[in-house]
């Protein structure tokens, strides 16, 4: 703790051993935040923060090991977070999956270069939101899109749900949950539903975590399309709007909490076989300008990258 001392905010980033992670977590540090970094994986994670200390001369970054989809993992965080500092400043829910797998014979062409025409291609149609060629080069089984909604949506809420008692001790407190372009209510087909989850007035954790069960139901049975779910990228699509509907809640219902919700933009990671357009650096500038938004900026708001932007 004695080296983090002559910071004041204390921040807590997940997902933060990598990609636009790792960014948030540089940024924040360069910006005099004290920065938690945490992952799943305990020595890529300890291996980040080394990074961060030889390449740029950080101090004030330390690693905690954290599942976000195991509840002991996350109070065992918010135990440490209690004991060293007494509260949280900012909590950045970076950690993610996409929910998809690439099919082989595409991933293993992206991977070892393939033609710079091609992966020209890849990214156009990727960075347009083409889902017809999304489907085309991916396999989403069950497991993988229950995992997604795990992580994705679930972890975020076991995040936030555990940490609001020390935000709440903060002077100034903030929450970013990371979310994507397929984050609006317009990739959801269904009117009924993108009315309901855009209803502030009306929507609930109850009711969302409700249609986040009958659209797991609903992709079990294979009838996504006429049920009026997304039925390409479809997991990934349904647990971020789900993010982002549930900021708007924390938003209205933790006044003095400032949360906000953000696409990134289209980043170059793994996630994407890194056929992003965008380094990191450019992605992470977006939870980082939320993360540090002066007192008395609006709650419960979606950002394109750092630009304010309508959910619907």
């Amino acid at each position: 703790m004695s080296k983090m001392e002559a910071y004041k905010r204390i921040a807590l980033v997940t997902g933060g051993n990598k990609g636009i992670g790792l960014e948030i977590c540089r940024q924040l540090a360069l910006n005099g935040t004290n920065v938690i970094l945490t992952a799943r994986d305990e020595k890529r994670g300890k291996e980040a923060v080394e990074k961060l200390t030889k390449d740029y001369g950080l101090t004030n970054v330390i690693f905690y090991q954290l599942d976000v989809t195991d509840l002991s993992s996350i109070e065992s965080s918010v135990g440490f977070v209690k004991s060293q500092y007494g509260k949280l400043d900012i909590l950045v829910n970076n950690a993610g999956i996409v929910g998809h797998e690439f099919s082989k014979p595409i991933a293993e062409k992206i991977n070892n270069g393939g033609d710079s025409s091609y992966i020209l291609e890849v990214q156009a149609k990727l960075q347009a939101a083409d889902l017809k060629f999304l489907a085309a080069m991916t396999i989403e089984p069950y497991e993988k899109a229950k995992e997604c909604i795990d992580i994705n949506y679930y972890g975020t809420k076991a995040m936030c749900e555990a940490f609001i008692p020390l935000l709440q001790l903060s002077e100034s407190p903030r929450i970013v949950n990371v979310s994507s372009y397929f984050g609006k209510l317009e990739f959801i087909p269904g009117e009924n539903i993108r009315n309901e989850i855009g209803n502030i007035s009306t929507i609930t954790e109850v009711r969302l975590e409700e249609l986040l069960g009958t659209f797991l139901e609903d992709f079990k049975a294979g009838r996504l399309k006429e049920s009026g779910w997304p039925d390409m990228s479809s997991a990934y699509t349904v647990s971020k709007v789900a993010v982002c509907a549930y900021t708007r809640i924390l938003a209205k219902k933790y006044p003095k909490i400032i949360a906000s919700s953000v696409n990134p933009g289209y980043v170059k990671t793994d996630i994407n076989l890194n056929t992003g357009v965008i380094s990191t650096e450019e992605g992470a500038k977006g939870p980082v300008m939320l993360a540090l938004l002066p007192d008395g900026s609006s709650s419960g708001q979606f950002y394109d990258e750092t630009e304010l932007c309508s959910f619907e």
